[in-house]
């Protein structure tokens, strides 16, 4: 009779125990285990603070109020909160001691440092890509930008920088590296933040699509070199762009 207050998932669990254990026969909690709910709940909350702050609708430096944002997300304190701890590790968000949280700061110094880091981590995964990628991957890397292009012309900033995220991400995979793709994931928020802060001229951004197609001609043509100088020469001007934006200010 103790077992009907429990919620269903976890009496049916119960149950199935106890039956496996009428039949003398060995079980573990593996055996029986299901997926937990709050683990995507988790998931979700990860991913869509991120994509606020990314895009700049809490911005730098803003107090993240848990009641406020459990509210807005219908959510308990618990997955808020392993959801923040995982921001903070990605450089997104500060945890304060006895005060909350807030929307990490971007400064020139970090800026600077990061796409150094950048740079040189995507200029090595364009060389290890062009001398491993498969024609399955390098398809899906063509499809990528081809709806990039189609962003560019009709002016879609947002859906561009995703797609130019995706090719970016989709080369990292493709090098066939795992401990690079685990560093890049690392950094590659912080990275996107502060690329989506700047403002991007119309010359700017036509150069950046111009840099795109040479790097699917360098993938094609299995230059590893070349194309590890185009990504990183990609990165260095990104990097110009974002600073400038940044201005003589310490921060933002």
């Amino acid at each position: 009779m103790q077992y009907a207050i429990l919620p269903a998932r976890l009496h049916a669990i119960c149950m199935r125990i106890l039956s496996l254990s009428e039949n003398s026969s060995p079980v573990t909690l593996m055996s029986v285990a299901t997926p937990i709910p709050r683990l995507s709940l988790h998931d979700e909350v990860v991913a869509r603070l991120r994509d606020l702050i990314i895009r700049g609708e809490l911005p730098p430096n803003e107090r993240l109020g848990e009641r406020e944002i459990c509210e807005r997300f219908d959510i308990s304190r618990t997955p808020l909160r392993e959801a923040l701890k995982v921001l903070a590790a990605e450089g997104l968000v500060e945890l304060l001691p006895h005060r909350g949280a807030r929307v990490a700061g971007l400064t020139r110094a970090g800026v600077q440092h990061m796409f150094e880091v950048m740079a040189s981590m995507e200029a090595l995964s364009g060389e290890l890509a062009a001398e491993r990628i498969t024609e399955a991957q390098l398809a899906e890397i063509d499809e990528l930008h081809a709806a990039m292009v189609d962003a560019y012309r009709r002016r879609d900033l947002p859906v561009y920088f995703d797609y130019n995220q995706a090719i970016h991400e989709h080369i990292i995979v493709a090098s066939g590296n795992p401990v690079l793709r685990e560093v890049y994931q690392g950094l590659s928020a912080r990275i996107r933040r502060a690329r989506y802060a700047a403002n991007t001229s119309e010359e700017r951004w036509a150069a950046a699509v111009r840099e795109h197609e040479a790097m699917l001609a360098a993938l094609h043509a299995r230059d590893a070199t070349g194309l590890a100088e185009i990504l990183r020469d990609h990165l260095h001007k990104k990097c110009e762009v974002v600073l400038a934006h940044l201005g003589p200010d310490e921060q933002f």
